[in-house]
């Protein structure tokens, strides 16, 4: 197998939908002259020319509208958002459009469209463009919401996404695209709604996904020298979710901790909570605890945007508290 970065598997998969599919093109700012803003369609516009690989003027709605419409003559477009915080400008196409045409349709229009870039934070980029817009999609009926948080994952659910015929919201981490990490040579793709076992353990359960799974695979480490065994579940896609997984592996291990980059408030760990609680609470062995960002807007100084943000410490501690480690 290859190593290749993050931003070379979401290539690799568009490229490949695109040379299986003509009704297949990338559209957004800086796609094709600039090989796009994290280099993720680079060499692109070379290959496909500039009726498939399309640079766009600052307006998110006007483009993200164009996708939706093009869908109902026929295309599969992917629009690709520098930041997810931008989306903001165009989310009434994506919540108002391609997430109700199919049933407004009586499904005459199916809408296969990926909506794809970046979400949360990244450093110091301030409040207006460090923010999880996860549970926010998730929270929409007729919308399918996918966040990989490594290269193989990514290129096979974006290959998914590119084939479903409905829309898919598929969201990423300017953090994450210079990741590395194997990814095969040949033809491969990832079904949509089926999260993947990253570690086994049998002490706890931890429930995550996107770029700060990697804080609950440093704790984990940092566990098993302290004989914690933790099993980390890698969520992959937020809707539809994977709940049969979950709980699972909470009938093994009895006790659950969930860590997710968004304010704590109405989230994915909050709904995952309520379906553990009340489909197996019996098997539950302690409360169980969620790990999210503050609940402020984003700091910009370094110093607060530690703070604010969870880190590996934040789920040690969680993962002793379920298991009534004293410390």
């Amino acid at each position: 197998m290859r190593t290749i970065q993050f931003r070379e598997a979401i290539a690799e998969a568009m490229s490949e939908e695109m040379r299986r599919d003509n009704s297949v093109y990338l559209m957004g700012e800086e796609v094709a002259e600039y090989n796009g803003a994290y280099k993720a369609s680079k060499g692109m516009l070379e290959e496909f020319g500039e009726k498939r690989v399309i640079d766009t003027p600052i307006s998110e709605a006007g483009f993200s509208g164009i996708g939706v419409g093009s869908t109902m003559t026929g295309a599969r477009p992917i629009i690709e958002y520098m930041t997810f915080n931008f989306a903001l400008v165009g989310i009434d196409q994506i919540i108002n459009n391609a997430a109700k045409i199919r049933q407004m349709s009586g499904g005459q229009f199916p809408c296969p469209i990926v909506f794809r870039g970046p979400t949360a934070s990244a450093g110091q980029l301030g409040a207006t463009h460090s923010q999880a817009f996860d549970n926010w999609y998730s929270n929409t009926p007729g919308l399918k919401v996918v966040v990989p948080s490594n290269p193989y994952d990514a290129k096979g659910l974006l290959k998914s996404a590119i084939r479903d015929n409905d829309p898919v919201i598929f969201m990423e981490s300017e953090q994450m695209y210079g990741d590395k990490g194997e990814v095969p040579d040949g033809e491969y793709i990832i079904p949509i709604g089926v999260s993947d076992i990253k570690r086994s353990g049998k002490d706890v359960t931890i429930v995550s996904y996107g770029k700060i799974i990697k804080e609950a695979y440093k704790a984990a480490d940092k566990l098993i020298d302290e004989s914690i065994d933790c099993e980390i579940i890698d969520l992959r896609t937020l809707r539809p979710m994977d709940h049969e997984s979950i709980f699972e592996s909470v009938k093994k291990t009895n006790r659950l901790v969930i860590l997710e980059e968004s304010w704590p408030f109405g989230n994915i760990s909050t709904e995952i909570t309520y379906q553990v609680q009340n489909q197996i609470f019996d098997y539950l062995d302690a409360p169980i605890e969620k790990i999210n960002t503050a609940d402020t807007p984003a700091p910009y100084s370094p110093i607060l945007l530690k703070e604010w943000l969870p880190n590996y410490e934040d789920v040690i501690k969680s993962v002793k508290k379920v298991i009534y480690h004293n410390t």
